[in-house]
């Protein structure tokens, strides 16, 4: 899907929709304010204050309407330079603008006028409103003035144009297709889990089926780390400010992080990441260059404040839970278990079918003074290492700068989603710095003491994250390994007491075999509980009527499918528990 804010002409052509639309919501809402309407990744949007009127699905029909009324007229839009004077002047019953004119340096503000209306802007704008006539607008919502729950709600709305009507109904149609996939709708309609105001914004709870997904998932990716040599331990998730001061976090992450809690004269936090514990961990004991590769892992509980207008269902909230490791490793170690990391991400990959990625070695930036740990001599160590043990075991990957940990550099793996923009699902990253901090050592073939080097990795990311990203590749439609219903059980009557008996024989024999069966005795119309098993992405339908019964046999429809094949109990078991060991994808 198309990036507005990189593509420049987008871009340009987006802005200045975004003072069209406000041009038309101001004829509608005469005193309505204005925040900020930038261009972003989806398209644009306005923030504003209309006085207390609060927009709806029918609102945004008639700013459509005004905007395109405006648009035919053609007017031009020009670009004004004023005096900070002259802007305070113009906007001092905006207290929005004022705001945003107040701390601009001092000197010459541009705006730009298109008839009746003015607005404070940089630019650059199109030469003309008519050029913004393909354009729709896609959604709204209330957020804070400044994203400060204390300050005043605004209306935001978001749209999109394009320079041609075609190109605004293909985008049109692939915003609907990305409804489809996205995972809060799929997690609603599977009922894998659930997100309460009550509990907290960006707190998702898990429901049962979705608990049994996360279930796969674990045991899935701890028994490749278990046969990898992998050892799991379990940490708690608070740690002492001191543990995060000492590892430099508190310094470096401390904004991310929850507030502090005070008991009984210490200081704790809820964890945004674990490697602080797991430092604590191998520093329990001595150790010898002997034991190295140590290989610590975790399926860990994290917690991490984003912004509100951060937070999207299970991809990203305020907890998650990591699928973590940190390898303690000697330098001449650093090339295997690099390799050895890769390797466990591809075949993770192969095995979920996941082909659409690129890889990225994320590096410091030497002018970024506060966001990374000052070392020059550590950091061109660890940025040659990584370097050259992605080069010498060949994989393909862009450099950028400024993406690294604060600790050192890492390999990300970047996935593109089938909705929205890419993001990182692993990651391995190498550090020199958390071990020098804690004091970590082991000693060498020569009796000496030396400091070991930590990877940390993460093959799945969080779990959360990995679930919302296959719910939206699959539409829901998991493979029957991870499917959390793997076999509805139907009958063609709800009234016929031997039909009703042979539907639970059939049941109690696939939950004896293992199989996560359910039985619909509702007295719901078939057709509708075959809807129903449909919406909710149950992989195989077994349909039971009176033949069935009488032969012991079982047909069955493939989610998805209008085709039934009938086969007997034992073949029906088999079919299933291969496709299960398989690990078979569903297309």
């Amino acid at each position: 899907m198309v990036n507005f804010k990189e593509d420049e002409s987008l871009h340009m052509l987006n802005h200045s929709c975004a003072h069209l639309m406000a041009q038309a919501v101001k004829h509608l809402y005469p005193d309505a304010k204005f925040w900020v309407g930038p261009v972003v990744e989806e398209g644009f949007y306005y923030d504003m204050d209309l006085g207390g009127a609060v927009i709806n699905d029918e609102s945004l029909q008639n700013i459509e309407k005004e905007m395109k009324k405006v648009a035919k007229t053609g007017i031009k839009i020009y670009r004004r330079e004023i005096t900070k004077a002259e802007a305070l002047e113009m906007f001092k019953d905006d207290p929005y603008k004022i705001d945003l004119i107040e701390r601009m340096d001092d000197g010459n503000i541009t705006c730009y006028d298109q008839g009746d209306f003015t607005d404070l802007c940089r630019g650059p704008h199109v030469d003309n409103v008519k050029l913004c006539r393909n354009f729709k607008l896609v959604k709204h919502s209330g957020v804070y003035w400044k994203g400060d729950a204390e300050n005043q709600v605004l209306e935001r709305i978001y749209g999109v144009c394009f320079p041609t009507q075609e190109e605004l109904e293909e985008h049109l149609k692939l915003l609907e297709e990305a409804k489809e996939r996205d995972h809060r709708k799929i997690g609603k309609d599977m009922e894998i889990f659930m997100v309460d105001d009550m509990v907290g914004r960006g707190l998702p709870m898990f429901l049962p089926k979705g608990q049994i997904i996360w279930q796969e998932l674990e045991d899935y990716i701890k028994a490749k780390e278990r046969k990898l040599g992998y050892q799991h331990v379990m940490t708690p998730c608070v740690g002492t400010v001191d543990l995060y001061k000492t590892s430099g976090h508190w310094d470096h992450y401390k904004e991310n992080m929850f507030p502090a809690m005070e008991v009984e004269g210490e200081s704790f936090v809820l964890r945004p990441m674990n490697c602080p514990h797991h430092m604590r961990i191998y520093a329990n004991k001595p150790h010898s260059y002997r034991e190295l590769p140590i290989r610590l892992a975790e399926i860990a509980h994290d917690f991490r404040f984003e912004s509100s207008g951060t937070l999207k269902g299970i991809e990203r909230g305020r907890h998650f839970c990591q699928n973590d490791s940190h390898i303690f490793v000697t330098p001449d170690q650093i090339e295997q278990e690099v390799k050895g990391v890769c390797s466990l991400i591809f075949d993770v990959y192969k095995d979920f079918g996941i082909t659409d990625y690129r890889c990225v070695l994320s590096l410091r930036d030497p002018a970024d003074t506060k966001k990374y740990y000052q070392d020059d001599e550590m950091w061109n160590t660890a940025e040659d290492a990584l370097r050259q043990v992605l080069n010498d075991i060949g994989i393909e990957y862009t450099e950028e700068i400024g993406e690294a940990a604060f600790y050192g550099p890492k390999l990300d793996v970047n996935v593109r989603p089938a909705v929205g923009n890419e993001y990182t699902l692993s990651t391995c990253q190498l550090d020199f710095c958390l071990p020098m901090k804690f004091d970590l050592n082991y000693i060498d073939g020569n009796g000496e003491k030396k400091t070991p080097v930590v990877l940390h990795r993460a093959i799945l990311g969080s779990l959360d994250r990995f679930m919302a990203y296959i719910l939206e590749e699959t539409k829901g439609n998991l493979p029957l390994w991870l499917a959390p219903v793997q076999v509805k059980v139907l009958t063609v009557k709800n009234d016929d007491p031997e039909l009703n008996a042979y539907a639970e024989k059939v049941l109690d024999i696939l939950a004896g075999e293992g199989i996560r069966v359910e039985y619909d005795d509702r007295s719901e119309k078939f057709g509708y509980k075959m809807r129903e098993a449909q919406v909710q992405k149950v992989p195989y339908i077994a349909v039971l009527g009176k033949n069935e019964a009488a032969d012991g046999m079982v047909s069955y429809r493939l989610h998805g499918e209008q085709k039934t094949t009938t086969v007997t109990q034992d073949e029906f078991i088999k079919l299933l528990k291969d496709e299960i060991k398989a690990k078979t994808r569903r297309v």
